[in-house]
């Protein structure tokens, strides 16, 4: 690996190396060199001055490779003075006898120098590659990740474009068949067929929309006083909803939201609770106050809308997965499916600051609520 050394990267080692490596690395210098030097002694009748030199050299680079710079450099001041007085003759004195000596000394410092800075920048190098591939890694994962969203998303698009278009289709051709006397009650059920999936392909298109708006950060929020009874009761008109419970009073005070966003949240719950809902069970609406000195962070009395299922559920641990745009996390429903309305409840809810969360329902399902700030009167 090429070194590449300048007055940024070395100001970065100085400040980049973490306290206990720092410090592990003065404590080897002062320790260690020391003990090495008493160990040298030893030999000092056998060994060139130049071999010492090299030793000494050595344990600059392992200081240099624990500590980083700053105990590099001390160890090689250390060093310098530890060969200078033991190991030049005459030994223990200021003098160098020889011009061989002191030049061996001073490209000794000097090159004790090089090599502490070189081996700290190389193993800076070193970790700073490893942090590039583990983004690499990370990103090679995200991407991974969204070609797998986009895959289910065009499956899921298209079963929910192909089915309901299927069906216009051949209700369509039936009506138009040439020939064939439709009686009226059948000619009601092929117009039902129409608009039922005319509807799904309405909710699809909107869904899709209002995902694109979220992640475009363009959702444009008009809070106000706003009629519970009367958000719920235009949701379910727009879906043509008959088999929905709903206990909303209408003494109830107005929350402060945005009526498109709530009521665009209020059609997505219960889309999602009838789609998980057993044939003869009826999804429920309840609306209530909390109790008396529960308040937002203004002070404001909070309201809470339920939407009441009894499908099968969403284990806790999962719940907050079942957030996330393109993701089913039951495939008892009918088919594959989107997987957008519930991202969509979270953003739009958060958008106008309030809350949204899921709880078991007694007796087994999902109960999702909504909870708003009440308007101030």
């Amino acid at each position: 690996m090429r070194a590449r050394v300048s007055l940024s990267t070395l100001s970065g080692v100085v400040r980049g190396v973490g306290r206990t490596r720092r410090l592990s690395g003065v404590a080897l210098a002062l320790v260690g060199l020391p003990v090495g030097t008493a160990l040298l002694l030893g030999l000092r009748d056998d060994l060139a001055l130049a071999s010492i030199l090299l030793l000494y050299l050595l344990a600059i680079v392992v200081v240099a490779a624990v500590g980083g710079l700053v105990p590099a450099v001390l160890a090689a001041v250390l060093s310098f003075g530890l060969a200078y007085w033991f190991f030049t003759p005459p030994f223990h004195t200021v003098e160098v006898h020889g011009k061989d000596a002191l030049v061996d000394l001073l490209v000794f410092g000097v090159v004790a120098g090089i090599v502490s800075a070189i081996v700290e920048v190389a193993a800076r190098d070193r970790a700073a590659s490893q942090r590039q591939l583990a983004e690499q890694a990370a990103r090679t994962r995200e991407l991974a990740a969204a070609d797998r969203v986009r895959t289910a998303l065009l499956a899921a698009v298209g079963h929910d474009l192909r089915t309901p278009l299927t069906s216009i289709t051949a209700a369509v051709g039936a009506l138009r068949q040439p020939g064939v006397s439709w009686s009226a009650e059948h000619q009601d059920e092929l117009l039902l067929t129409i608009q039922e999936s005319s509807d799904r392909l309405r909710s699809l298109v909107t869904n899709l929309v209002d995902m694109t708006r979220l992640r475009a950060d363009a959702v444009t929020v008009r809070l106000g006083p706003v009629g519970l009874e009367e958000v719920v009761a235009r949701a379910l008109m727009r879906e043509r909803r008959q088999d929905v419970d709903i206990d909303v009073d209408e003494a109830l005070p107005p929350v402060l939201a945005d009526a498109v966003l709530l009521e665009r949240v209020v059609e997505n719950l219960v889309e999602n609770a009838v789609r998980f809902t057993p044939a003869g069970r009826q999804v429920e609406i309840r609306a209530d106050v909390t109790a008396p000195g529960t308040a937002d962070g203004d002070g404001r009395p909070l309201a809470r809308l339920h939407v009441v299922d009894h499908g099968p559920g969403i284990p806790q641990e999962r719940r907050t997965e079942m957030f996330s745009a393109f993701r089913q996390l039951d495939d008892r429903g009918p088919g594959p499916h989107v997987g957008l309305g519930l991202a969509i409840v979270q953003g739009f809810t958060e958008a106008m600051g309030a809350q949204v969360a899921a709880s078991t329902t007694p007796g087994g399902g999902l109960t999702m609520t909504v909870t708003l700030p009440v308007a101030a009167s």
